[in-house]
């Protein structure tokens, strides 16, 4: 399915705020169908991520630069992966999950994609939400 054209948003996030959980607010209140996280720079005080093939997040208390933000959102569903690096440099990263909290701030551009609705719908042989790409109507 392809989009007609993007429109860029840029997000700026404070101290205490939730990542995720205020990435899906703002698509909810801006009715967003389609959007992509172009890029992401900031700091976490606390992280939650659920490591591949882990079912539960692992949640860390520390001092952490975001590397990296990308994934798909939209009002219908949100799906993020998130790199952070510590102190020395040590890098991890995995799903992100609710209870990621802003340290100093997180930058964020978003483009949302005309034409096109993101929607997260089972997926009998994953076991998980996964992306449905509709043409919007």
């Amino acid at each position: 399915m392809k989009a007609r054209s993007a429109s860029f948003h840029t997000i700026r996030l404070v101290p205490g705020q939730k990542l995720r959980e205020s990435l899906a607010a703002w698509a909810q209140t801006h009715a967003i169908d389609a959007a992509a996280i172009t890029t992401c720079v900031g700091s976490l005080k606390k992280a939650a991520i659920r490591y591949a093939n882990s079912n539960a997040a692992t949640i860390t208390e520390g001092k952490y630069e975001i590397v990296s933000l990308t994934g798909t959102l939209s009002r219908h569903g949100i799906h993020l992966h998130i790199s952070l690096s510590d102190g020395d440099g040590k890098t991890t990263g995995g799903h992100l999950m609710d209870g990621c909290e802003i340290y100093t701030t997180a930058e964020i551009v978003l483009a949302e994609l005309e034409g096109v609705v993101f929607r997260r719908l089972p997926d009998a042989g994953t076991g998980y939400l996964e992306l449905n790409v509709e043409k919007k109507s």
